[in-house]
């Protein structure tokens, strides 16, 4: 065990050529320490790093200082700074820089909201491989949004970025054979991949996979599977599986029925979206007709 703990050290001493406590002149050695930095949580020492490299002209460190002024992570939110250096790292062909430029410009963070500049950076980047960037132009082929609608265009970039592994791209694809949007409508398929993405835990891919157990859709019709799902999505604080589960206990279906429960669930819906209020007043008032009852 020791001989495996000696080994791996110096295999990340060559790796790295450094330490942590060392002070490097070098971009790459300076951008490495903020990715250490940053997997560790400490956002403002790998804002600092990020920076030395950025400022040497380093493109991933560049896009790196980017993101973290776009979410406000080791220093105050900044979509103007966020916009100047993520365009730094697109100009020099970066890929992340590409895609975080093409979405600023889709939602008008740090410059004038522009679909047609979105879609061509975005475009861009999709075109290295970059799963991000392929799924952000799937939406935008979807959505008509910076250029003509084309579902079957959609179809193929999800495809790209679902096949990857890109549990969002999976869900898309997943809700393209579902609504038969570019391809043959298929069930089994749409089941298949959001099988894929919700084994990820992406919230929306578990509310659709319990939505197909539900309906029995490309799978048999389980109610109890309906259920184990939705509790996955909602318990994630997704509305939608919040308010049908509240629904199931409501209804006794997958589960026995539980008016409490199904109230609890009505209300996390409607903190988050007040349609799901009218929901949550009428069961109020069911189990204040109960109680009276007893």
């Amino acid at each position: 065990m020791k001989k495996t703990i000696i080994l791996l050290s110096v295999s990340i001493f060559l790796i790295c050529g450094f330490t942590s406590s060392e002070d490097p002149k070098d971009a790459v050695k300076q951008y490495t320490l903020g990715v250490m930095h940053y997997k560790k949580q400490n956002y403002k020492k790998a804002f600092e790093w990020y920076s030395k490299a950025a400022e040497q002209d380093y493109a991933d460190a560049q896009s790196s200082l980017g993101f973290m002024y776009n979410n406000g992570q080791g220093v105050g939110q900044d979509y103007k700074k966020a916009f100047e250096w993520s365009s730094k790292a697109a100009e020099q062909g970066n890929a992340a820089g590409q895609t975080n430029l093409g979405l600023m410009y889709a939602k008008g963070q740090g410059v004038e909201q522009d679909y047609k500049k979105a879609f061509e950076w975005i475009s861009k980047a999709a075109e290295q491989g970059y799963v991000n960037a392929q799924n952000s132009l799937g939406v935008m082929y979807e959505s008509g949004k910076g250029i003509e609608q084309d579902y079957k265009k959609a179809f193929e970039w999800y495809s790209k970025a679902a096949k990857q592994g890109y549990s969002y791209a999976q869900s898309n694809l997943g809700a393209m054979y579902s609504e038969g949007h570019g391809v043959a409508r298929n069930y089994e398929k749409a089941f298949e991949w959001y099988s894929k993405s919700a084994k990820q835990r992406l919230d929306s891919a578990q509310f659709n996979i319990g939505l197909m157990y539900a309906k029995g859709h490309g799978v048999a019709q389980d109610y109890k599977k309906a259920v184990e799902w939705w509790s996955k999505a909602a318990e994630q604080g997704y509305a939608r599986a919040q308010y049908n589960l509240g629904v199931m206990y409501k209804r006794g279906q997958g589960i026995e029925q539980d008016y409490k429960k199904a109230f609890e669930w009505y209300s996390k819906a409607a903190e988050q979206d007040e349609k799901y209020e009218a929901a949550k007043k009428e069961l109020e008032q069911e189990l204040a007709e109960l109680n009276n009852k007893k």
